[in-house]
């Protein structure tokens, strides 16, 4: 059950989770079936540590499992712990080694990183980031401005795997760094992304809109690469104001990201350090978004049926974040069977990015909350995304 916030819905989201009836756990545990009945009824609202824990090894989880919730959003320590290399790259001066480091050889090396960032494959892209960190810090003249695109990738998976002070300061050394408007723009439009992942929406509206209008092209003469990234800043903007029930604002903010897209007329990366796109099929896609946050399932698969599979690769941040919208629709329509398997693809497409996204728990959450028992595929799946007991 998803947000479970009393002892009886945890005991109750977790016991399912198990595949164990009330019966099977008291014994399990050495308790009786009534206290158990009472727990999950609330009748009983609280129970001796004892007790709870004997349950919660019956159960295979920690005492803190039943006792008390663990924020959901916030990254596991292990996912935490593995940045260190980087942090201390970013934040401490590094040893040089003797040969000349070449902006050639960066970009090459940043070409690698996002290689691996297009199949989501993070931990790979983490290992080289420390030295691509050292690496850019040597970088003399014109050439720095190569930093400023190896701090916003680096911003942009810290961002993906909620690391969010150390992206912020991390963005905001890119855009310090940047010498073309762009690429601090394409900091900035990270920026907005983790703002909004946070729920901080007047920040990422109003940054999205300051920079959008400082950057705003003219279309007869503008080149695809600032269409593209003030496209992308739009965006941000009306991914702001639909959560922030702006509906006008961002229908407006829709249509002139379309008027981009159309005028580029098809799929571009919008920045050279990350694998974001911009073009018809993101706008399409966003516009499948924001019908989500509506409550809007049925417009959501329509539009989906018209986006062309083809186009994005199959695996990429962007596709599986729409297919997650596929599923919330499939949801609500309670189309669960199928639902859950568009889930369990995007485990076997893309299970790096997926651990990482909270609206993937909350799908899963809310299809379990409305079951009495749960099949073997689907408490497995829950574990692997860690769906909150």
């Amino acid at each position: 059950m998803p947000n479970a916030s009393t002892l009886g819905d945890r005991l109750q989201s977790v016991r399912k989770r198990r595949g164990l009836t009330q019966t099977e756990l008291a014994r399990q545990a050495g308790v009786s079936v009534s206290l158990i009945r009472h727990i999950e009824q609330g009748v009983t609202e609280d129970t001796r540590l004892e007790t709870a824990r004997k349950l919660a090894i019956a159960l295979r989880v920690p005492t803190t499992a039943l006792v008390s919730r663990p924020d959901a959003d916030t990254a596991d320590p292990e996912t935490a712990g593995s940045w260190e290399p980087v942090n201390r790259a970013l934040f401490r001066a590094a040893p040089q080694p003797d040969e000349p480091v070449t902006a050639d050889g960066v970009v090459a090396a940043m070409g690698d990183a996002q290689a691996q960032l297009a199949t989501n494959h993070y931990s790979d892209v983490r290992v080289l980031l420390p030295g691509l960190l050292r690496d850019s810090t040597a970088l003399n003249g014109d050439a720095r401005k190569v930093r400023a695109r190896v701090l916003n990738m680096t911003g942009w998976l810290m961002v993906q795997t909620r690391q969010w002070d150390s992206a912020e300061a991390t963005l905001g050394l890119a855009i310090d760094a940047a010498d073309d408007r762009l690429d601090a723009a394409a900091a900035v439009n990270t920026l907005c992304w983790s703002y909004l992942r946070q729920g901080q929406l007047a920040q990422a509206r109003d940054l999205a809109s300051h920079w959008a209008d400082d950057i705003e092209p003219r279309f007869s003469r503008a080149t695809t690469a600032e269409l593209s990234l003030w496209g992308r800043l739009v965006l941000g903007v009306a991914n702001a104001a639909v959560r922030d029930n702006r509906p006008g604002e961002a229908d407006d903010a829709l249509r002139l990201a379309r008027a981009a897209a159309d005028r580029i007329g098809r799929e571009v990366t919008s920045d050279t350090s990350t694998t974001r796109t911009f073009g018809p099929v993101t706008v399409a896609m966003i516009r499948a978004e924001n019908a989500a946050i509506n409550d809007q399932p049925s417009t959501v698969l329509n539009v989906a049926e018209r986006i062309p599979t083809n186009v994005l690769h199959p695996t990429s941040a962007s596709r599986c974040r729409h297919r997650l919208d596929v599923a919330n629709a499939m949801r609500q329509l309670r189309r669960y069977p199928e639902a859950v398997d568009v889930l369990q693809q995007l485990r076997r497409d893309a299970p790096e990015w997926l651990v990482q996204q909270r609206y993937a728990r909350d799908i899963l959450g809310q299809i379990i909350g409305k079951r009495r028992t749960l099949t073997a595929e689907m408490r497995e799946l829950a574990d692997f995304i860690a769906v909150p007991y």
